[in-house]
């Protein structure tokens, strides 16, 4: 970044508080009014230093720039090592950071700031290099729809193919990847479809051309048309323009591409029952479902202070974030009296979801969802016995509009409590043996995003065994586009007439700063092997021995990425040799369960996409953290990810080649790269069934045995056999064993 020439003499400005702001934990978000103060006083800060006429901010970000890791530890008694004493607490001043537009002089600021004696002073502000453009905000996106609808020729465009101004819908987009355009312009790729009726699925009605615009100028500067596919009497099939061509049209000109126009679909397909009903005059919904209730007559078994929440065994700290959405802090579990800290940092760091058609602009489909739009800014409010059930606490959160204001949205991250089927079970099958069975209970903290046409739900499950769950549910709405009549597409799925979905991929990069009995942590790497020895041998008679090796990543350059083996069932664990197991003599760990979500990066590596997300190319990217005025290395993909044109310098890529020291018992950061390829099915459409992901963690040596034993059974009273009169469900059965039928004694 270029830092701006300031005066020489700091100029007074307006002090924006009256009194300072509170705040409970180190590391609570800004709250609403403290988002106001510190954008107003980036406002002063402009107006007196910058030494320019005239500006007009369009604030991007405004959020908690955390203390760092040493200090929040500290402010909470949390050890730095095994059984150590916590460090004496030092001064935290709260602080924050901004990313603002200048839409008069042009050009991106980023700024930070700093609550002193009850006011927020800016302590740095540095201009963003072009290329550089911070995320696109959610009135951006409003934006592009009204900058594509009011345009002439869109307009005319439109037209052509039956659609009327008001009915022109526009999905903005991240430009991607697009040579064409300057670096310093600010745009989006505009995805249109038709709606013909007030909550139609306009979905089901896409169009056949996509315009560019700068949302800073509010322009459309650009409009492409992606070409179609011919089928052969041989069964062969070719593009009717080049691939590589852009078909487009400029503004000075309405001259179309050499392809013909595609009406839109009009078949409705919508999802609302009140439409269905009205296009489909047999639909009925389904009348043979019961009710089903989560109760708790004695209320929820976790306690909330603020942002801090208790559970049973455990204690985390949870945040909005606007960008990543759930950030987790400071999780520990308390282990018979001892408080032993496990994780200081759990989040959805970043995600990409490249589509796989390689006809131009389709190849701009590469949306950067976390670094692109945020996650927290596309949350959903949710709607309580509709999102979650039971018994349920809400978190607000809050982001910064172009304005300088807050936005709130009051029921953001919902936590709530839920039965997760058996925890554990042994039932003594001698004559007069006993059984006992415990069923597992979890919390679940949660949020549903919509980016658009798709919907990302994000559970992190807390177990009563120590296990930490990340889900993952996909659903909405395909991304779809409109084909010519039976037209083939060797890269997608004709989901409707007219309708085609692109096969494409979702990949995760979830960021873990773990502090696993304290910030000094290591990676194993185990691979489960045969015996080298052959059958018949002294050391492998019979064949059947397998072992595992496993060996310490050391080496940041050597170690730092990690592919994973199918063969030899490979898997990681993060660990502190300071802590071991006092039978195994194996080092205190959490291992890492991601086997579900691994794929391969699809696109090639020289691609845009693969370029752009070095993150995808491995399942594990182990990194020394290093903290700066800025905090840590947070963003895999870079701070600044809309249209960047390479691999950004802060990335994981990089910092893995940089090899500055070691990763073996050191403050480290993972990434892990979980995700699922989608191909799209008929009954994905019109909206698509939820598909899960998973990602577990789980101890390992952490703790002396089962840490579930003192969970008691617990016969539910409300439970009764299904069909009273069926002799199939008569109670007097016996559970199957020769042991007594009391199945939860205690």
């Amino acid at each position: 970044m270029t830092p701006v020439a300031l005066p020489t003499t700091a100029t007074a400005y307006e002090s924006v508080v009256t009194k300072p702001s509170k705040f409970e934990h180190p590391l609570d978000p800004l709250t609403p009014n403290e988002i106001n103060e510190v954008t107003l006083a980036i406002r002063n800060y402009t107006v007196a230093n910058l030494n320019k006429p005239k500006t007009a901010l369009r604030f991007i970000t405004c959020y908690l720039l955390p203390p760092p890791k040493k200090a929040v530890l500290a402010a909470l008694g949390i050890s730095l090592t095994p059984g150590g004493k916590p460090e004496a607490p030092v001064e935290i001043i709260r602080k924050a950071e901004s990313d603002f537009l200048d839409l008069v002089n042009g050009g991106c600021y980023n700024a930070i700031l700093a609550l002193q004696n009850g006011q927020w002073e800016v302590e740095s502000m540095e201009r963003v290099p072009d290329g550089s453009e911070p995320q696109i905000t959610v009135e951006e996106l409003t934006l592009c729809e009204e900058i594509v609808r009011s345009d002439s020729k869109v307009q005319a465009l439109a037209e052509q193919v039956g659609v009327k101004p008001g009915q022109i819908y526009a999905d903005g987009w991240a430009i991607g990847y697009d040579d064409r355009f300057p670096k310093h312009q600010r745009l989006q790729q505009a995805l249109l479809f038709a709606r013909f009726s007030e909550h139609d699925n306009l979905y089901a009605h896409p169009l056949d051309f996509v315009p560019v615009i700068d949302s800073v100028s509010k322009k459309v500067v650009q409009i492409d048309f992606p070409p179609t596919y011919r089928k052969h009497a041989d069964g062969s099939v070719e593009l009717s323009v080049d691939t590589t061509e852009a078909q487009s049209l400029s503004q000075d000109s309405l001259s179309q591409s050499n392809r013909e126009r595609i009406p839109p679909p009009l078949a409705a397909f919508d999802f609302l029952p009140d439409l269905i009903k009205k296009t489909d005059p047999t639909y009925k919904p389904r009348d043979d479902i019961k009710p089903l209730h989560i109760v708790q007559p004695e209320g929820v078994s976790f306690k909330m202070n603020g942002h801090t929440l208790e559970w049973q065994k455990w204690k985390m700290h949870i945040a909005f974030s606007h960008r990543e959405g759930i950030a987790l802090s400071t999780i520990t579990y308390n282990d018979d009296g001892a408080i032993r800290p496990i994780f200081y940092r759990l989040s959805i760091a970043e995600m990409v979801v490249p589509y796989g058609a390689p006809e131009f602009p389709h190849p701009r489909k590469f949306a950067f969802d976390t670094g692109e739009y945020g996650m927290g800014t596309m949350a959903n409010e949710l709607s309580l016995g509709c999102d979650c059930l039971g018994n349920i606490h809400y978190l607000p959160g809050a982001y910064v509009t172009h304005s300088g204001s807050p936005f709130v949205i009051k029921n953001v991250i919902c936590i709530h409590e839920e039965d997760a089927g058996v925890l554990w079970k042994h039932t003594d099958y001698r004559p007069g043996g006993r059984s006992q069975t415990v069923r597992s209970r979890r919390l679940v903290v949660s949020m549903v995003c919509t980016l658009a046409n798709y919907e990302y739900v994000w559970n992190y499950y807390f177990y009563q065994d120590g296990n930490i769950e990340l889900e993952i549910r996909l659903t909405g709405i395909l991304q779809v586009y409109a084909a010519g009549p039976n037209e083939p597409n060797p890269h997608g799925t004709t989901v409707a007439p007219g309708v085609i979905a692109h096969f494409h991929q979702h990949i995760f990069s979830v960021r873990v700063d773990p502090m696993l009995d304290g910030i000094n942590n290591s990676v194993i790497e185990s691979d489960i092997v045969s015996l080298d020895a052959p059958t018949g041998s002294k050391e492998n008679f019979a064949g059947n021995g397998f072992v595992v090796k496993e060996r310490v990543l050391e080496d940041q350059i050597k170690d730092g990425a990690r592919d994973f083996d199918w063969a030899s069932d490979r898997r990681w664990k993060i660990a502190n040799s300071a802590k071991t197991h006092y039978a195994s003599g194996k080092p205190a760990s959490y291992q890492i369960m991601m086997k579900e979500g691994l794929l391969p990066l699809l696109s090639k590596p020289d691609s845009w996409v693969a370029r752009r997300a070095s993150f995808a190319h491995k399942a594990l990217w182990v990194v020394k953290d290093v903290e700066g005025p800025k905090g840590g290395r947070m963003w895999p993909s870079g701070k600044y990810v809309p249209q960047t044109r390479e691999e950004p310098e802060d990335s994981v890529g990089k910092w893995v080649k940089e090899g500055k020291g070691s990763i073996d018992n050191d403050d480290i950061v993972l990434y892990l790269t979980v995700g699922t390829t989608h191909i799209p099915r008929p009954e994905d459409w019109p909206v698509m069934p939820v598909e899960h992901l998973n990602l577990l963690f789980k101890p390992n040596n952490f703790f002396t045995k089962n840490p579930s034993m003192d969970v008691p059974g617990a016969k539910d009273v409300h439970s009764k056999p299904a069909f009273p009169n069926g002799h199939v469900n008569d109670t007097n059965s016996t559970n199957g064993t020769n042991g007594t039928t009391a199945c939860c004694a205690n």
